[in-house]
């Protein structure tokens, strides 16, 4: 996936959701734990060095796995490459939980199966589909089931 670099640096200085220091592992064998300024924004999670306000690294969090190690580090795997996992040490249990929750639910695959279950809720009890009114009701992206829709056939 390609990225521009100036548009991530931008995004890298908005608000975050979380933000704290770290010990960081990256995938690569031999790799040693480092403190890092970790920041979450978005679905984006950025890792600076603590003296540095350019980031270092940036993991998109689609497609991914966030799991706890044990009780104040967490680890992200991608999906499609599960020998590339991160390992991130937190200062406390609930720190560690903190960031495991906010990284989970900051997927788009996240939000959209809760948009899909809200809109489901909402349809339930009205007897409206609230996105009508925005005119993407029938995005397929929003569908209970995003694969290909079988054609009626007119009898």
């Amino acid at each position: 996936m390609r990225f521009n670099e100036k548009e991530l640096i931008s995004l890298s200085r908005q608000p975050s959701e979380c933000i704290a220091e770290l010990g960081m592992r990256g995938p690569k064998k031999g790799d040693v734990v480092k403190r890092r300024l970790v920041k979450l924004v978005v679905n984006f999670l950025f890792y600076f060095r603590t003296d540095e306000e350019e980031p270092q690294g940036v993991l998109l969090l689609e497609q991914c796995r966030v799991e706890r190690e044990d009780s104040q580090v967490f680890s992200i795997a991608f999906l499609d490459e599960a020998e590339r996992k991160y390992l991130f040490e937190c200062d406390s249990q609930e720190q560690c939980q903190e960031w495991v929750d906010s990284i989970i639910k900051a997927s788009y695959e996240f939000m959209r199966k809760n948009l899909i279950f809200y809109r489901t809720e909402i349809h339930r009890l009205t007897g409206k589909d609230p996105l009508e009114q925005y005119g993407i009701e029938d995005e397929t992206r929003f569908q209970v089931t995003c694969g290909p829709q079988p054609a009626h056939k007119d009898s």
